[in-house]
């Protein structure tokens, strides 16, 4: 059963406290189980819950091993809901840190979410995360701010 989340800063919230915490159930229990994801991190795609699991489990382990943990900030956040829909486009930086909390890297990526409601519950439905090339070298530009 999927948590309750009244608002849809309840569901960034979460994104943000289950990130920092690892905790895999909290963190994919704000999406559908028919969850489309495109991610700008190795797999073009994930669709449905089991394979959007199986790269949270990964990049959640590779966070453990390393010993860091993650900080999340949305910024630039827009939020246009209706009763049963809602839009959301934000830039995330994520910034890890070791166990002393000296900071270690970040990054930041474009994010846009589609949430939907159902019993009285938003869930994301389909996210997307990207950054812009660099035409010359072809790589991807993590802090353009």
């Amino acid at each position: 059963m999927r948590a309750g989340f009244n608002k849809v800063q309840d569901v960034l919230e979460n994104y943000r406290s289950a990130v920092y915490e690892k905790d895999v159930e909290r963190f994919l229990s704000a999406y559908d189980s028919d969850i489309h994801v495109y991610d700008c991190w190795e797999n073009w795609e994930s669709i449905g819950i089991s394979q959007w699991k199986e790269m949270v489990d990964g990049w959640f382990n590779g966070l453990r091993e390393e010993g860091v943990v993650l900080k999340i900030d949305f910024d630039d956040l827009v939020v246009e809901e209706n009763t049963n829909l809602a839009f959301v486009h934000c830039t995330v930086t994520f910034a890890a840190h070791n166990e002393s909390g000296e900071k270690l890297r970040q990054l930041t990526n474009r994010f846009t979410f589609c949430l939907r409601k159902e019993n009285d519950s938003w869930a994301i439905t389909h996210e997307h995360s990207s950054l812009p090339i660099n035409m010359e070298t072809g790589k991807g530009i993590f802090n353009l701010k």
